[in-house]
């Protein structure tokens, strides 16, 4: 890093066009973009020496309102900073930072913190808007080996992309792509024009744009597509491990879902991407194998995950988790057909997905997901393109008109496809098993029905917020016994996704969650520091003990399911990955055993899905999807933490080669291996 007035010189340039108006900057306005809707904005205005920034998105019935007060120092670094207002799931923001010659002090949700710092260094605001990101990069730009360190911890790093012109001729500007790393597993992208200034944050799902240049939407989320795979082919390149020869997987003992038990030491061969055999622990090599010891260890068929939004960034880290299948449960379908043929031609890593047809009323409050539909025949069109693109299932979402529901339903099951999705406003679960859903998605669509009247909308954040009335409910009631009768009686699944409840109702400001304690010391700091963030704002008398006692009641109506025999299908709507494991084991904390929740997370789920004849258990013929784990995972999940490798499609990885790239320590070691 260069001598601290030579840093300071280079960002006062950079940073010319972006400082207070005193300092000659203009007002600069941003629209949020999702789906090619807009949906919110950020705006940044100079008021004295100061910046004042509004930042508010409502996409899906909620999102995030932030208001910012920020100055800069003559360095360009941030020397005040207040954010408040509220999260995207309605917790309350109360943020600050100042720094004073080289003292600097904080407080966040994480709680409060100081230090001594000796030259440059960026703070990272744990709730501000997108628009410090052009803030992060134009101080990393200004630096001469592009890192920068964070305060409360951490690094940021910078590189520099490609350019490309953007705008319509009378208003066209040059554009850089920046590339910065550090705030999360996966990079951020960004453009910064020649002066420094931001010009867009980008996803391949959404942008957030310099106004006036909306019309750049679909060419910039195509780009942040690009980046992204693009990272995800050089991890691929490094990490995934293919070989031509048949594999020998020795000293294991396998995991039998069927029986539910251990065999004794074997051996299991693979070629290419079947399994060759299942053989005696002294079966003989042949030459030319390929040889990975497995300590003692045991193999595990490859996980489901039944809630996915899947995107690029997760799907490596999916795998490495042991998730070799998916169930996608709405998604930008175009961005999507694109991520599942890069994974089928292996280029990048990812799970096996199995798609649903997301179907949402338009309304001021849909989500801009899937398809939006704004009369039933629209509904019904909208069906049958997913059961003409080999769609397994269409998911209704929380805007559909509920009186569409049935003939939605009923033309899915004409066509050949099951049909689920969330209860739509104004109505209950009831009305959808009696319009034909084979499932129910997400155990508050369930239980909501039970404590809300007709009149209210859960468009918006009260089907969390009204969670807490669960709290004392009395599961005998007749209203409960109805919908439990019904569900029981018309045999309709559940996919409860507990562990995202459990993230709702009991996580609280400063806190280290109960389910991610155990991974906790292995993340990077703003991962550590994020999820001491509340979800929801419990900050009214007697609000944190309603959620908690509603969590009660959620789990022993969970339990009430399985123990009369309803099919609860485990997924997270968490991204997967770690947090698929943790929703396994909140599966052991209503009553399954180990064994049978590894069960229904492989065999279960690929018979659920009409594809056991090939996965969901280890034998010959079927596909090469399975993990090592050191332990034996039927006594304890906490083995599923420990994964050594991962076999999918044929492909080996190793997490412990994987994780240092997301700034995860990991959590076990590589296997031996000979042979190669």
């Amino acid at each position: 890093m260069r001598h601290a007035e030579t840093f300071a010189a280079g960002i006062l340039l950079a940073l010319c066009s972006t400082l207070p108006a005193g300092a000659g900057a203009a007002d600069e306005t941003y629209t949020v973009v999702i789906g090619g809707n807009r949906v919110g904005h950020v705006k940044v205005t100079a008021d004295g020496d100061a910046l004042r920034i509004n930042y508010d998105v409502k996409n899906n019935g909620r999102g995030p309102t932030i208001a910012e007060t920020l100055r800069l120092g003559a360095d360009g670094l941030p020397v005040a900073w207040t954010i408040t207002g509220a999260t995207t799931f309605g917790s309350k923001v109360d943020e600050s930072f100042e720094r004073r010659g080289n003292r600097a002090r904080w407080t966040d949700s994480a709680g409060k913190g100081k230090t001594t710092v000796k030259g440059p260094h960026v703070y990272v605001g744990q709730s501000a808007s997108p628009w410090a990101l052009g803030l992060y990069a134009r101080a990393l730009r200004a630096d001469e080996d592009r890192r920068l360190p964070a305060l409360p911890g951490g690094e940021l790093m910078r590189a520099e992309g490609e350019s490309l012109k953007v705008g319509a001729e009378t208003t066209k500007i040059t554009v850089r792509v920046n590339v910065l790393s550090g705030l999360n597993f996966d990079p951020s992208y960004l453009l910064l024009d020649e002066a420094g200034g931001l010009f867009a944050v980008l996803s391949p799902r959404s942008t957030v744009v310099r106004a006036g240049y909306e019309a750049e939407d679909p060419r910039l989320r195509e780009l942040a597509a690009r980046l992204s795979r693009e990272r995800h082919e050089d991890l691929q390149r490094k990490t995934a491990k293919r070989f031509d020869a048949p594999v020998r997987v020795r000293n294991v003992r396998v995991f039998d879902p069927a029986t539910l038990a251990l065999t004794g030491p074997h051996s299991v061969v693979f070629r290419g991407n079947r399994i060759a055999g299942v053989q005696p622990a002294d079966a003989p090599t042949t030459p030319g194998e390929v040889t990975i010891d497995g300590e003692g260890g045991t193999l595990v068929p490859g996980l489901y995950e039944m809630h996915a939004h899947t995107g690029q960034a997760g799907t490596l880290l999916n795998v490495v988790a042991g998730v070799t299948s998916s169930r996608d449960m709405g998604n930008d379908n175009a961005v999507l057909d694109a991520l599942i043929a890069a994974i089928e031609a292996g280029k990048v890593a990812g799970p096996r997905i199995a798609r649903s047809g997301f179907i949402e009323g338009r309304s001021p409050f849909n989500s801009n997901n899937g398809i939006l539909v704004g009369t039933e025949a629209e509904a019904l069109d909208a069906v049958r393109w997913y059961a003409a693109r080999g769609f397994h299932q269409v998911k209704l979402y929380n805007s559909m008109n509920p009186k569409w529901s049935a003939a939605a339903v009923a033309e899915a099951h004409r066509l050949g496809l099951r049909a689920t999705g969330h209860v739509p406003a104004f109505s209950n679960a009831d009305a959808m098993i009696d319009a034909g859903y084979d499932e129910l998605t997400h155990i508050n669509q369930i239980m909501l029905g039970w404590v809300l009247g007709p009149e209210e909308d859960t468009r918006t954040l009260l089907r969390l917020t009204a969670l807490k009335r669960l709290a004392g409910l009395d599961l005998r009631s007749p209203r409960v016994r109805t919908t439990l009768d019904r569900i029981v009686e018309r045999k309709v699944a559940v996919e409860p996704t507990i562990a995202i409840h459990e993230n709702l109702l009991l996580n609280q400001p400063g806190q280290i969650p109960r389910g991610v304690a155990d991974v906790f010391d292995h993340m990077p700091p703003e991962w550590q520091r994020g999820v001491r963030q509340a979800w929801t704002d419990m900050s009214a008398p007697g609000d944190r003990e309603a959620y908690a006692g509603a969590w009660d009641t959620l789990l022993a109506t969970v339990r009430e399911m399985r123990e009369r025999g309803v099919f609860l299908i485990p997924g997270t709507d968490l991204g997967g990955g770690l947090a698929f494991h943790r929703e396994l084991m909140l599966f052991e904390e209503i009553g399954f055993t180990p064994a049978q929740t590894l069960r229904r997370a492989t065999l279960d789920m690929a018979a659920y899905l009409g594809q056991d004849q090939d996965l969901g258990s280890i034998a010959r013929g079927k596909l090469a999807d399975f993990f090592l784990v050191p332990g034996d995972p039927t006594q304890d999940l906490g083995e599923l933490r420990r994964i050594r490798m991962v076999v999918k499609d044929g492909t080996v990885y190793f997490p412990a080669e994987v994780y240092p790239h997301f700034g995860i320590k990991p959590f076990a070691t590589a296997p031996a291996v000979s042979g190669a």
